[in-house]
């Protein structure tokens, strides 16, 4: 699924919109930071984890291995 690319002109109004005015001069680098974003999630979003196990899955201590010390 691809999207148009957000506007300078969209980009200050969805900052209105959400309370957060942008000065002009902001306008060209935040739009372009969104679709950055954008196109990130794009990307994620083709991946297939289908055989990855939740991250609950995973152990990285083994408290039997390793004691915690909080002396210095």
């Amino acid at each position: 699924m691809s999207a148009p690319d957000l506007t300078p002109q969209e980009a200050a109004r969805w900052a209105e919109r959400c309370g957060q005015p942008l000065r002009a001069d902001r306008h060209v680098p935040v739009a372009a930071t969104a679709q950055y974003i954008h196109s990130v999630v794009a990307l994620l979003r083709e991946l297939d984890f289908g055989d990855v196990p939740p991250a609950a899955a995973y152990r990285v201590h083994d408290r039997e291995e390793e004691q915690f010390d909080a002396a210095v």
